[in-house]
């Protein structure tokens, strides 16, 4: 199996673990939005409740954009999850941004900046002298154009790259610097936090989004590795009857192949500073993948590469070298319609696909749900993910779905979801034979209603396919303090693992 040394430093049996979005935490020393080291609080109450797993959604630079899925870097860590306190500055100008119900990411960032501009002021003549300055240097190529690409992002009012004008301003060094500066101190931090993870036996789980945004820092730089005539999308289904368009340009993989996948080397190699594990997003695009030609819509799509014959071969020649370039352990996101031949070629590799527990029916007439029993070691289980409801609201929106599921756990149907359903529901996720058992951190909250919120649709993170404003603004209700100094939900996360 090619993943073996993979699975070697994780141990092949079960794990249990939550999902969340870092900038949904926060504690006592959180500044506007969950920071880079408030992760070694919830490590360290991870361990204490017999969790060993915490993923992650994207945590790269996203400019102004909210969704972690839209990056405008491969490599670079987004500076607004800097944590200040640690950096000497005083949280006290950010209390209201971190007491809001919903993070507002554009007014800490703007806020953050500000201060980190004097800090770089005050500190940047030593640091930039320090090995350890120098050491981040010369490890990360990709720093130096990423960090002129934000000057010139800001120079030109965030226009999109391929509208900058043919001849601007060189930028000044000092301001190009100051993105290198920060970028040096993600680095820092992000590696304190997997360091102590690591020594906690506690696996980070990181996530690595198959596509890119055409604004980015990676498209500006080397066009060539991508198909900017296409952009990505999903074929017509039962959910989405128009088709889903994307607005990504696919990869050029004749180019990659040709260049030994130079580019995705580098992203696996710099994210496995500080994962252990990681999501390998929309895995069955690298088998197939629909496209659109620009300025068309989804039903205008046709799948890349046009021949079926070339889908398993093409996917399993990137997962291989995947494998090969990374000692991260990868979990595949499989859902939604995937060509039967996907499956095969996952388990063989050793790669976990993804199991979400409401969407396992059995194959054939009858839509009778997949016995827990009988679910594929090499997996992962789970409730819901980020861009689905969250178990409690799928049930209340969908009670002829879920009067059906309660009769498969030999429930009663009630249309609300009782505390007694939601534990054995956990407690069965979490016994099922996968090797993974990971949900979304407010699964857990959802036992005590004093935990989440009173309105069960504000517990969900994102509706694909919307621009709705409260998209990637999810914050938890509780802080990590009050979460910890909640007796009864440590006592029933033990009582489900065990």
């Amino acid at each position: 199996m090619k993943s073996d040394a993979h699975w070697q430093k994780v141990g092949l049996r079960p794990h249990h673990g939550i999902s969340i979005a870092l900038s949904s935490i926060r504690t006592k020393q959180s500044c506007g939005i969950g920071e880079f080291l408030d992760l070694i609080f919830l490590i360290d109450w991870c361990k204490k409740v017999g969790f060993d797993c915490i993923q992650l959604l994207p945590i790269n630079d996203t400019g102004d954009d909210n969704s972690p899925y839209n990056p405008i870097s491969s490599c670079a860590l987004d500076p607004v999850y800097l944590s200040l306190t640690a950096l000497g500055f005083s949280n006290e100008p950010f209390q209201s941004l971190t007491n809001q119900q919903r993070v507002n990411r554009s007014e800490v960032l703007s806020l953050k900046l500000k201060l980190l501009q004097s800090l770089y002021e005050k500190t940047f003549n030593e640091v930039s002298k320090s090995d350890s300055y120098l050491k981040f240097i010369k490890e990360n190529e990709w720093v130096e154009s990423y960090s002129l690409f934000k000057v010139l992002k800001d120079q030109l009012r965030e226009q999109s790259w391929d509208k900058w004008p043919k001849s601007h301003p060189k930028p000044e060094q000092k301001k190009v610097d100051f993105y290198t500066f920060l970028q040096f101190h993600c680095f820092q931090q992000m590696s304190q936090v997997h360091t102590h993870a690591t020594e906690n036996n506690v696996f980070l789980k990181g996530d690595i989004p198959i596509l890119i945004s055409p604004d980015s820092v990676d498209v500006w730089i080397h066009p060539e590795r991508f198909r900017l005539d296409l952009e990505a999308g999903a074929p017509p289904d039962y959910y989405n009857p128009l088709g889903q368009k994307w607005g990504f340009p696919l990869l050029n993989w004749d180019f990659m192949r040709e260049h030994n996948y130079v580019w995705w080397k580098q992203r696996l190699q710099v994210a496995e500073k500080f994962f252990h594990i990681y999501r390998l997003d929309h895995v069955v695009g690298f088998f197939r993948i629909w496209a659109l030609p620009r300025g068309k819509q989804p039903l205008d799509g046709y799948f890349i590469p046009a021949d079926p014959k070339e889908w398993v071969p093409q996917g399993t020649e990137i997962l291989q070298m995947m494998l090969e370039s990374t000692t991260m352990l990868p979990i595949a996101e499989d859902l939604g319609t995937i060509p039967p031949e996907v499956f095969p070629v996952l388990k063989s590799l050793g790669i976990c696909g993804t199991k979400v527990v409401a969407w396992q029916k059995k194959d054939g007439p009858e839509s009778s749900y997949l016995p827990l029993v009988e679910y594929e070691p090499f997996s992962m289980t789970t409730l819901s993910t980020h861009d689905s409801d969250p178990f409690g609201l799928w049930w209340k929106k969908y009670p002829a779905e879920s009067a059906a599921f309660a009769q498969f756990m030999n429930w009663p149907f009630d249309p609300i979801l009782t505390q007694k359903q939601r534990i054995e529901i956990l407690y069965a996720a979490h016994h099922t034979p996968s090797y993974f058992h990971i949900n979304l951190f407010q699964e857990y909250l959802a036992i005590f209603p004093e935990l989440v919120s009173l309105n069960p649709e504000d517990e969900r993170i994102n509706y694909p396919g919307t621009m709705l404003p409260t998209n990637w603004t999810y914050r938890f209700r509780p802080s990590l303090e009050e979460i910890a100094e909640h007796q009864g939900l440590a006592d029933q996360i033990k009582t489900i693992l065990k």
